[in-house]
């Protein structure tokens, strides 16, 4: 009797539940290759994914409907894309994407408009979208290492940014200010021009 109980206690039914009672959903390395339809079941009572550490590759334009999550990790992975669907997500305020094979982000990520921090080091990214300007409230955004040689100039409407981290390691054929540079910005900083290279500064 008390096995029976122990697999129920653990069944897909109660782990949702559980989710739905706690509001998180915390599956770090736990070998998943995708994502459990259990997790999108929580629906809009789930606020924390995390998802570290797994050998996901592919993450599904459901999570568009999780509309209440405030916290989205997804930090060393295997994903390539991320979905347009994201865009939906209006009450997300961290986004951790390091440590991914991600080349390019899609311009639904404007739509974020309480987004606070965006961390998307260790990846393959080649540019940024032009509506990361649109994210008026972010106020961190790690890009570092990464295949980047420039900001787009939307970059300057983030008036709330405080911090702008971009450790690169360039090829020499890249305009980048120096080999491992650590780029601190303040908002006095973003309020003019981006420089003809469109890298800022640290300082």
């Amino acid at each position: 009797m008390g096995c029976c109980t122990s697999r129920s206690s653990d069944s897909p039914a109660s782990r949702v539940t559980r989710w739905r009672s706690t509001g998180i959903v915390a599956l770090r390395d736990a070998r998943l290759k995708v994502v459990p339809n259990e997790v999108l079941q929580v629906g809009n009572s789930l606020r924390t994914l995390d998802l570290t550490n797994n050998k996901i590759v592919e993450i599904p334009q459901e999570i568009g409907k999780i509309v209440n999550m405030q916290r989205l990790v997804l930090a060393g992975n295997l994903i390539e894309i991320i979905p347009a669907d994201i865009g939906y997500l209006r009450n997300l305020k961290i986004l951790t994407l390091d440590r991914n094979r991600i080349t390019i982000l899609p311009e639904e990520l404007g739509s974020l408009s309480n987004l606070q921090q965006l961390t998307i080091s260790q990846n393959s990214l080649l540019c940024l979208p032009k509506s990361v300007g649109d994210l008026r409230n972010m106020l961190l955004l790690n890009v570092s290492d990464n295949k980047l040689n420039a900001f787009p100039e939307s970059i300057g409407g983030c008036n709330s940014l405080e911090e702008l981290q971009a450790n690169a390691s360039p090829r020499p054929t890249e305009r980048l200010q120096g080999s491992s540079e650590h780029i601190t910005a303040r908002q006095s900083n973003l309020n003019g021009p981006v420089p003809a290279n469109g890298w800022i500064r640290g300082i």
